[in-house]
């Protein structure tokens, strides 16, 4: 059984004369500790794609499966509680809290678990540790570089050990350098077992990877692009 499978996914947005179609009836599977990447160009439907695999817009059609269970047939209650439990989202804005210190920004996700306060710090030190940043725990957000920013935004997806973490363009705002850097860190993640879908436009950062899927127009292109994996 697939990890996450899209059946028949479409999304539209609008009504009659107005209504734009903005992804057109896709299928797609995702395996466990796998990491895929969904490449396409602005307006493409891979973000859209991205956000209806991840629990967070219902689709027009069709349905999403995580483990066999269609997780738009959940209440609101239900989904955010799966979503919480099960799912990690780094955005290309990193949306750290600027008055919070890293070591809090990585801690906010637990804040509605069950975890004790103690408990909570400690899972975020080591949080940061995964992405080399244990040393900057007390500086705020304004005091690190965009690279570092970043980092912490992965700390804190992971920060609850979500089974699947979902990237939408990570690198978007960064130079290449701390593109690489951080593509490296989202390639040693997935080695330890961590199953990652990226959406990118950057071919580069696609082909780290294990497999490649193109989305233009909505559609997922034929036949997708094979991966190769990038030197890291």
């Amino acid at each position: 059984m697939s990890y996450i499978k899209a059946i028949q996914v479409g999304k539209d947005f609008g009504d009659g004369d107005a209504k734009v179609t903005a992804v057109r009836n896709i299928d797609l599977s995702v395996e466990q500790g796998s990491f895929i990447s969904i490449m396409g160009e602005s307006g493409s439907g891979k973000s859209t794609l991205l956000a209806m695999l991840g629990g967070l817009l219902s689709p027009s059609r069709g349905q999403i499966l995580m483990e066999g269970i269609d997780i738009y047939t959940l209440n609101r209650t239900k989904l955010a509680d799966f979503r919480r439990e099960f799912m990690g989202f780094i955005f290309q804005s990193f949306q750290l809290v600027p008055y919070l210190n890293v070591l809090e920004n990585v801690q906010l996700p637990l804040a509605v678990t069950h975890y004790q306060e103690q408990d909570q710090k400690r899972l975020a030190l080591s949080a940061l540790e995964k992405v080399g940043l244990e040393n900057k725990a007390h500086r705020l957000p304004n005091q690190i570089s965009g690279g570092e920013q970043e980092r912490v935004a992965i700390a804190r997806a992971v920060v609850n050990e979500p089974p699947i973490l979902f990237a939408d363009e990570p690198t978007g705002n960064l130079d290449s350098r701390n593109s690489t850097e951080v593509m490296k860190l989202l390639t040693r993640l997935n080695a330890e077992g961590q199953t990652i879908v990226m959406v990118t436009h950057s071919r580069k950062n696609a082909e780290y990877g294990q497999r490649i899927v193109e989305v233009a127009d909505g559609r997922l292109a034929e036949p997708p692009a094979p991966a190769i994996k990038a030197a890291s």
